[in-house]
């Protein structure tokens, strides 16, 4: 009996199927090893599942490298629309109020599962922290063409909530 054959067992004797529209399968390789690489599905006794060149595993994207380039892309997208929509209510918020929701909307997006993060390249940390510094104009009032460090060193001084 194969491994396919076992898996594919082991899935009906526990009342389970595979969903080919919701299973998705990666390679994980270097550049090089991807682009030799002719199987575009995986064949199970249930299922045809096709192979991605991304996927999603609680809400981490995940490419084929490992680069996390789609997931920092994403992440940055989704913060700097919050970040949008903060600034237009902006001046109706307290400080205070700003602040929880900054951290609310956009430091837990950026904690959230950061250990795969773990050594990815200096220019993905650099986009990452333009979330920060935007963040940090936004809860400052600065605008968007400020110098940051004074404004850091603003943030640094306040007290914690």
């Amino acid at each position: 009996m194969s491994c396919v054959e076992k898996v594919d067992a082991w899935m009906s004797s526990n009342w389970l199927k595979i969903y080919a529209d919701k299973t998705q399968q990666i390679w994980l390789r270097t550049r090089q090893q991807l682009d030799k690489l002719t199987v575009t599905k995986l064949s199970l006794l249930s299922a045809h599942v096709q192979l991605s060149t991304m996927v999603s595993d609680l809400g981490v994207l995940v490419d084929g490298q490992l680069s996390m380039a789609d997931h920092v892309t994403s992440l940055c997208r989704s913060c700097f629309f919050q970040l949008r929509q903060l600034r237009l209510v902006r001046s109706s918020l307290t400080d205070d109020c700003a602040k929880t929701l900054i951290h609310a909307f956009i430091s837990s997006r950026l904690d959230y599962c950061n250990s795969v993060l773990y050594s990815v390249s200096g220019q993905l940390l650099r986009k990452l922290q333009t979330v920060q510094n935007a963040a940090a104009c936004v809860m400052t009032r600065s605008r968007k063409f400020d110098h940051i460090m004074p404004v850091l060193n603003e943030l640094h001084r306040l007290p914690m909530v």
